[in-house]
């Protein structure tokens, strides 16, 4: 059974901290190109980092320079550093993968197959 499993989620002060982890069951990660995606009520789904087969990373705008996705090859897992967080940084956070194999396609999160989905971890900075 395919399944991705996101933790790490929290509270924490503007300024702080967060770690979060995405493992794996049922594939390979590194085979993938990953992503984190948020959620917050009352604005647009927004995909935040992701990390292709060949290691590359791509950041929105956003978080760039805060957020920081990274392979953990030997847990089968995608972890997501958050630091400096904001307010703004609340929300669902979920990671994703899907078959795209060029890390620019990964970039873009270009339609590849079939997309696996974890099922979040709520985020909630307070100012």
């Amino acid at each position: 059974q395919v399944q991705l499993v996101e933790s790490g989620g929290g509270s924490v002060q503007a300024g702080g901290s967060l770690r979060l982890s995405c493992v794996g069951s049922g594939l390979s990660l590194s085979r993938y190109c990953m992503a984190w995606f948020r959620q917050a009520p009352g604005k647009e789904h927004e995909r935040v980092a992701t990390l292709s087969r060949d290691g590359s990373s791509n950041y929105a705008d956003s978080v760039k320079g805060r957020f920081t996705i990274s392979l953990d090859d030997g847990r089968n897992a995608v972890n997501l550093q958050i630091d400096s967080v904001r307010p703004e940084d609340s929300g669902t956070y979920y990671c994703a993968s899907r078959g795209v194999t060029s890390s620019r396609g990964c970039a873009l999160w270009r339609p590849l197959g079939r997309d696996e989905w974890g099922l979040g971890t709520q985020v909630t900075v307070s100012s």
